[in-house]
């Protein structure tokens, strides 16, 4: 009975062992690597899915350990790098290996039992790839061209030089004169090599206005590393300038600051006549007009405002009186002039009594004036005859004058 289930238990076992999947593991596992970044990465085929969720895991250990856990160590213990990620890369920047040590790299695929570890052997000195540097700046002194070179940086933004290779690392320079109808390219003119482990290097011994271009390529002999050549940086180097450059840079210079200090000169009159013209006008009001528009004290000259209720139309009418027209009307020559009138006029008796002839428009104020065609005189046989516009001329030369009557002019 014991000999029976014993077979049955071993046909079991062996249905379970043939009926099991066997998971692949990872292929073509490599280290991508540039200065301190690193990236494992693998292959995996789809097809090898058979429509089941893969997971894949990563650990490592140091060299150290390693050689102890092949020893027969049993307290050695892998570190997890990417645990159950489902990418078919690791990054292994964050944890920050040393660039000189040396590690062990070991990645699984898991589909319910896990595959075969896929081991790597990695030392960031050794396999790591150099870069450029990162960044070259290229400065004309004269007719020298001044190369500025920038180590290239780590992860943590910090020079190559920093991580042990500050003996080691050096830059080789390639430069060349470009031609006018070249494009940027290796092909140029009389081109040069040189190496440097400097970080400022002087070309000397060129052409003056002459182009050229440079690239530069960093250096690691210990392991033969070399980094790519960085892009083309061309700049134009300089030399004396010519003495007719130096004169004509002069007389432009002097044109300009001449026209610039005449649109100075021309603004500044420009605003004191506007200035003077409004503030301090040529054309005075007349005295008349100032004593109602200026304050009566002498030590102020501030015009006075006029209020809406001021007395505007009273101060109007005493400026400025209205005319007087008066009408004179002589009576006919025939009658004989009184010699004992003394200029008066004498009515009269026969045949009843006739007007003087004056008349006026308004009370007794204001200008005479006379009408065209009459004689004036104390004679007849004068026989002047003043016309009217020189009359006129007369009476407006001389100021208004305000008697209480009206003296008769014509007899």
């Amino acid at each position: 009975m014991s000999s029976v289930s014993g077979l049955l238990l071993l046909l079991l076992l062996s249905c379970l062992h043939t009926g099991a999947v066997e998971v692949p593991p990872p292929q073509n596992v490599e280290v991508i690597t540039l200065n301190t970044h690193y990236t494992l990465s693998w292959e995996w085929s789809p097809a090898q899915n058979q429509n089941h969720s893969v997971t894949f895991t990563v650990q490592y250990l140091s060299m150290y350990k390693w050689d102890k856990l092949n020893s027969g160590a049993k307290n050695v213990d892998w570190s997890d790098a990417c645990p159950q990620t489902s990418h078919t890369h690791c990054d292994l920047t964050r944890l920050r290996l040393h660039y000189l040590g040396i590690y062990m790299l070991r990645v699984q695929a898991r589909l319910g039992p896990g595959s075969k570890w896929v081991l790597k052997e990695f030392c960031p000195d050794k396999d790591a790839v150099i870069g450029p540097p990162s960044r070259v700046d290229l400065v004309p002194v004269g007719s020298h061209l001044d190369i500025n070179i920038a180590d290239p940086m780590t992860s943590s933004n910090t020079s190559m030089r920093d991580e042990g290779l500050r003996p080691d690392i050096y830059y080789s320079i390639y430069f060349w004169e470009r031609d006018t109808d070249q494009q940027v390219c290796e092909c140029g003119v009389a081109s040069q090599m040189l190496t440097t482990h400097a970080n400022l290097v002087t070309l000397s011994d060129l052409k003056a206005w002459t182009m050229y271009c440079v690239r530069v390529q960093s250096r690691y002999d210990f392991y033969n590393k070399s980094s790519v050549w960085t892009p083309p940086l061309c700049a134009q180097t300089e030399g004396v300038t010519p003495w007719w450059q130096i004169l004509l840079y002069f007389l432009l210079a002097l044109v300009i600051c001449f026209l610039l200090v005449l649109a100075l000169l021309y603004g500044v009159f420009r605003c004191y006549k506007t200035l003077k013209a409004t503030l301090f006008p040529s054309v005075q009001l007349p005295a008349h007009l100032q004593e109602y528009l200026y304050d009566l004290s002498p030590s102020s000259d501030i015009p006075r405002l006029l209020s809406p209720d001021s007395e505007s139309v009273v101060i109007c009418d005493e400026i400025c009186p209205q005319a007087v027209l008066l009408e004179v009307h002589c009576p006919a020559p025939s009658e004989e002039l009184d010699p004992d009138s003394s200029g008066r006029h004498s009515r009269q008796d026969s045949g009843g009594s006739r007007d003087s002839g004056v008349y006026s428009t308004e009370g007794s104020s204001g200008p005479r004036l006379l009408h065209s065609g009459q004689t004036l005189g104390g004679e007849e046989d004068s026989g002047q005859e003043v016309k009217m516009h020189d009359l006129h001329l007369k009476v407006k030369g001389q100021r208004p004058i305000i008697d209480e009557g009206v003296v008769d002019m014509c007899v």
